[in-house]
């Protein structure tokens, strides 16, 4: 969990449970439990974690789920044991 603020992996376990939602768009917006995130350099921050999940129509602005990228996955395991 090195690197990552609390903010951020509180959006990753929020993702990861399935309550968040972001926009199809080169800047994405991030929706937790259908409300706008206070934080809007949040969804720029964590693009390489999370992802929408594919949809149809898939547009611009259009929200959809997002999703764990395998880098997000490993952002909230816990750290091995040395």
């Amino acid at each position: 969990m090195a690197g990552h603020t609390h903010r951020q992996l509180a959006v990753l376990r929020a993702a990861a449970a399935g309550h968040v939602e972001m926009t199809c768009s080169r800047e994405p917006h991030l929706y937790v439990d259908g409300l706008a995130c206070c934080d809007p350099t949040l969804g720029h921050q964590l693009a390489g974690l999370l992802v929408p999940e594919p949809a149809a129509p898939r547009g611009p602005g259009l929200r959809v789920p997002a999703v764990l990228t395998a880098a997000g996955q490993a952002a909230l395991a816990p750290p091995a044991a040395a």
